[in-house]
């Protein structure tokens, strides 16, 4: 079975960037619906950003024209990159995996509505003021 592990993680400054990774071994599935969520302490868990298998993407509006989701099929890599970081932004980021296609909203992939069937164990960012 596919498993996901993030790395990228640390502390920075506000105004600074990082650039997280999530490997997924075990035979991914290249029609694939890969995401980034994150989730500060003592609050929920929030969708950051999505991918669809052709590249098609979509953000929350809090990180929209800050962050960039990529991936690199031949790799099995998604990455987030992170640019501008706030420190409102900091969470335990996690990646999710569901092997059939993320679920499109109005011809755009949703950032909620995908069953995502694995989670990595997540990479800690801490921004300070």
């Amino acid at each position: 079975q596919v498993q996901l592990k993030e790395s990228g993680g640390g502390s920075v400054q506000a105004g600074g960037s990082l650039r997280l990774s999530c490997v997924a071994s075990g035979n991914p599935a290249r029609s694939s619906c890969m995401a980034w969520f994150r989730q500060p302490p003592g609050n929920e868990r929030e969708a950051v950003a999505v991918i669809d298998r052709d590249g098609s993407t979509n953000y929350a509006g809090s990180v929209k024209g800050r962050f960039t989701i990529s991936k690199d099929n031949a790799k099995n890599t998604l990455y987030l990159e992170m640019n501008g970081l706030k420190p409102e932004d900091s969470a335990m980021y996690y990646c999710a995996y569901d092997p059939w296609g993320c679920t499109l909203i109005n011809g755009s992939p949703s950032l909620v509505n995908t069953d995502y069937r694995r989670w990595g164990q997540g990479t800690q960012v801490t921004v300070s003021a």
